[in-house]
């Protein structure tokens, strides 16, 4: 099980990160104020449930390489830690300003388009690549079985960004002019996500 400072901290990193600009809910927020609120939210639960994906392929894979060999979980870990790192340099090397595109998109029925965004997510090679590096970060060996603190932090996951996705979608009109009026908003989000990744990366390095 996990406990209540781990599920507070990974919440806490989760949430910051999910509300980062970033490519899917730049596109939820361009979806909601193309064709309303109920087209951003359906896109956006689809991208949120396409991570159940990428929870199972962690589960599997960090739980393998647990089995074979205890060494090679650190050495994941240390190697999680350093790509997170090296993502929040890239983060405040490129941090810039974010202007959501409103413009006109495709009609496409609601199931459609949470069909497209849980495919969109579930396909994504870089989101695999976060979740191997991000999930194992918050897991605690000693603590109990490590799939079953790997499920758990997947779905919270999920549920967080299901959530904020969702809100994304209904508020997109609101969120997306407040974003294009503030071009500089982006570039401070965007070096708050970076210093979280940084922050994450060094502790994971420094960790024995």
């Amino acid at each position: 099980m996990l406990t209540a400072a781990q599920a507070l901290a990974f919440l806490a990193a989760a949430v910051m990160l999910t509300a980062t600009p970033g490519p899917d809910n730049l596109m939820v927020l361009g979806m909601g104020m193309s064709r309303g609120r109920r087209a951003g939210m359906a896109f956006g639960l689809g991208c949120a449930l396409g991570c159940l994906s990428h929870t199972l392929l962690a589960v599997l894979g960090v739980s393998a390489l647990l089995a074979a060999s205890p060494l090679a979980f650190a050495a994941l870990k240390a190697a999680g830690g350093a790509y997170l790192l090296w993502m929040g340099v890239q983060a405040w090397r490129h941090a810039g300003a974010v202007r959501v595109d409103g413009g006109a998109m495709a009609e496409a029925p609601l199931r459609r388009l949470f069909a497209k965004g849980l495919v969109a997510n579930a396909i994504n090679p870089k989101v695999v690549l976060f979740f191997l590096s991000f999930l194992p970060q918050f897991v605690v060996a000693p603590q109990g079985p490590v799939a079953w603190q790997l499920g758990l932090l997947g779905l919270l996951f999920t549920a967080q960004a299901a959530l904020l996705f969702g809100l994304l979608g209904w508020f997109s009109g609101s969120v997306g002019a407040w974003l294009n009026r503030r071009p500089r908003a982006g570039l401070w989000l965007d070096r708050l996500a970076g210093t979280v990744f940084i922050g994450l990366g060094l502790r994971m390095i420094a960790a024995r």
